[in-house]
């Protein structure tokens, strides 16, 4: 099957997708115009581990696949095995992203799966681990989903060095759909303001408490946990390398939906405007009405197409994810999609082992 990476977004979703879907239906896959429209386009390095992780779970086989490359071949193997499993991205690479294209193979595979993984953990343009563990997970366990995430050390831009573990249970039975058809109430605001080796700055707490005052503001009220990890008292396992910062918050409402936002620190960023934009983009998505977040619009697609029957979810707004996404659980697990207005339907395959 040929698949065009630059299609829509154009993004390293489409790579990472597409190599996951191919070991799940035992597809080879011929990937052409890899990340065509970015600055930088081709493999990058952490869609290259993305490839060898899939590659090692399944010992498949690649041609072409190196850093910069364009067009890259994909012979997956036949079995999806279990066990322990050590990544290191070697860059500050999106640890979540590599553990979005290899968490749906786990739900399939001979055994349960532990998977260590190197990286960043808090950068642009990648989900926060925050969000993963204390918002896309839960809702996946509603479907069935039975997995748990931990964070050993916190990792960031531009050295990155941070580990993720993630433990995962295959499916006993097929995943479940998952409807959310109405926001509901919210029933409580939390978070999480990280900073490392910048606690003399009061960053954590300049964070947590801009964010508090906007939501206030529009009469939300969030509880914070405000956390400091240096070397002498490391909040993890392990302290980060490097200096740092990630502010991540979350609501669950009386319908059952979790909606959250997060920001990660960069260089010139002032605390008070990861403080700002985190509670804004909160709001945002709250006052549309969505029963998903900006993010989980886009992340819960696959697991939905895996689903045995119809999910329905209001998103924010359509974004080029959303549809690159939706064109590719069609394309390459036959799921069937549609949109009308913000109403996301997919009709899941019912995949299983």
């Amino acid at each position: 099957m040929e698949i065009d990476g630059s299609y829509k977004s154009g993004s390293g979703t489409i790579v990472r997708d597409a190599v996951s879907f191919s070991v799940l239906t035992s597809q080879e896959i011929h990937l052409i115009n890899i990340r065509a429209k970015r600055e930088k386009p081709g493999l990058r390095r952490q869609h290259l581990k993305g490839m060898e992780a899939c590659q090692q779970i399944c010992q498949g086989k690649s041609e072409g696949a190196k850093v910069g490359a364009r067009e890259v071949r994909f012979r997956p193997g036949r079995n999806i095995k279990g066990g322990k499993f050590d990544w290191d991205i070697g860059t500050a690479g999106s640890t979540t992203m590599l553990a979005f294209t290899v968490l749906p193979l786990a739900l399939f595979a001979s055994k349960p799966s532990t998977y260590k993984i190197t990286g960043g953990l808090f950068q642009d343009f990648a989900p926060s681990v925050f969000h993963l563990k204390y918002v896309l997970l839960p809702l996946l366990r509603k479907m069935g989903v039975d997995a748990d995430l931990k964070i050993i050390k916190p990792g960031y831009v531009p050295t990155g060095g941070g580990i993720i573990e993630i433990e995962v249970n295959p499916q006993k039975e097929k995943l479940k759909p998952i409807t959310l058809l109405e926001q509901g109430k919210v029933s409580d605001i939390k978070g999480i303001a990280l900073s490392s080796m910048l606690k003399e700055r009061r960053v954590s707490q300049r964070m947590a408490e801009q964010c508090g005052r906007e939501l206030r503001t529009k009469g939300y009220e969030v509880k914070i946990e405000i956390l400091y990890d240096t070397r002498e008292s490391p909040v993890y396992q392990e302290a980060s390398g490097q200096a740092g910062a990630s502010l991540a918050i979350w609501t669950k409402t009386d319908t059952g939906c979790l909606i959250g936002s997060d920001m990660a620190g960069k260089l010139g960023r002032s605390a008070e405007f990861i403080g700002r934009e985190v509670a804004k983009n909160l709001i945002e998505d709250l006052r549309s009405d969505a029963t998903v977040d900006r993010h989980l619009a886009d992340q819960l697609i696959p697991f939905c197409a895996l689903a045995e029957g119809e999910s329905e979810y209001l998103i924010p707004r359509m974004t080029a994810h959303i549809e690159t996404r939706l064109w590719l659980v069609e394309k390459m697990l036959g799921a069937k999609t549609s949109v009308k207005d913000n109403l996301i339907r997919i009709k899941g395959v019912g995949l299983r082992r």
